[in-house]
């Protein structure tokens, strides 16, 4: 019997998935289906996840069953070496779509995922990195045909930005992009240079779960601060007139949230709420791993000796990942967006961290 991965964690078998995507199906045909926006969504993306699956085991058992008539044919002095070779590699092909989705059995693996990132040392140059970051992870998003839609942007004040948040939705969006969470560090000629010197610059990426609303966090008024402001694009530009922007602060964590790309204040304010109820959610499950220390790793301050990958333009191209010891001579298409390599080979290497 093929296995594929769960959400919940762990390894389910075929029986049990076809049992409970048709008892989500079940779920779906009810008449007050639609009462509970929320849990629909769920329901539906869920539904989904477990289709693909049975897809994806089907297909395995399949080209299997192909493999096996073509090597009797082989056996009976047909020659068939040329179609045996094309299914194997597809085979090939689809079996490490299976690993990597048995690897990705995480609670919340499957999941969407909020994308935060922070410019470091480096001022105006680390600015730039941060945008360069934003544009490879889009890029990679619409490579994994993932949606996405941005929280909130802080524009730099000569270039690039302070810090941006998107909210990556698709399959297995954080399984992927938790890979990311950490340090990154550039080293390049810098444009804003005139004396063309090398400089290396920082930027930290966070990623944390979408989690559904029947999830418990518990925020007290008491312990968060509400500010409005206006929002301001690119340049200190005004957006617009209005306090739309908003900002949430929570005083037992630190945690600063904010959200100014929706059209509405009160719009604004249940996305910032969403981004904080996750950070605040990732927060307490980063406190009973027991490989809490890989995590914290994660979270040294956004300067030397504390990146988990680093990408050399100057004096040689490179990108290299510390974690996996990976490493791409083909920088331009990492930042375009072209991350599989070293996402998988995180997978591979911390699975189930």
């Amino acid at each position: 019997m093929w296995a594929a991965s769960g959400t919940s964690g762990g390894i389910f078998d075929f029986d049990a998935c076809a049992r409970e995507l048709q008892e989500l199906e079940t779920q779906a045909a009810a008449p007050d289906f639609w009462n509970d926006q929320n849990r629909a969504q769920d329901v539906f993306r869920r539904t989904r996840h477990l289709k693909n699956n049975i897809k994806l085991v089907e297909g395995l058992e399949a080209m299997a069953a192909d493999a096996g008539a073509l090597v009797e044919l082989a056996e009976e002095g047909e020659d068939v070496a040329a179609d045996l070779q094309d299914l194997m590699a597809k085979l090939g092909l689809q079996t490490q779509e299976a690993e990597l989705r048995t690897i990705l059995s995480g609670d919340f693996d499957d999941k969407n995922a909020f994308l935060t990132i922070h410019s470091g040392a480096g001022g105006t140059e680390s600015q730039d990195w941060a945008e360069m970051l934003l544009r490879m992870y889009l890029r990679y998003a619409e490579k994994k045909g993932f949606s996405t839609r941005m929280i909130d942007t802080q524009p730099g004040e000569e270039a690039g930005i302070k810090s941006a948040t998107f909210l990556a939705e698709g399959e297995y969006a954080f399984g992927f992009l938790k890979a990311e969470s950490g340090v990154h560090r550039l080293v390049r000629i810098s444009p804003f240079d005139s004396a063309a010197r090398r400089h290396t610059s920082f930027a930290s990426v966070f990623v944390y779960p979408e989690i559904s609303d029947d999830i418990d966090v518990a925020i007290e008024e008491k312990d968060i601060r509400v500010d409005t402001f206006c929002a301001s694009g690119p340049g200190g530009q005004g957006v617009n007139t209005t306090y739309s922007a908003v900002r949430i602060t929570h005083f037992p964590t630190g945690i600063v949230v904010q959200c100014q790309n929706e059209r509405s204040q009160i719009r604004n304010k249940e996305v910032a709420m969403k981004v904080l109820r996750a950070r605040l959610f990732e927060l307490e499950l980063e406190k009973k791993r027991a490989e809490i220390a890989e995590r914290e790793n994660a979270k040294k301050d956004i300067a030397w000796g504390s990146q988990i990958r680093s990408y050399t333009l100057q004096p040689y191209r490179l990108v290299k990942d510390h974690r996996t010891k990976v490493e791409i001579g083909n920088v331009d298409s990492v930042l375009d967006g072209n991350l599989d390599e070293l996402i998988k080979a995180y997978l591979v290497q911390f699975r189930g961290k």
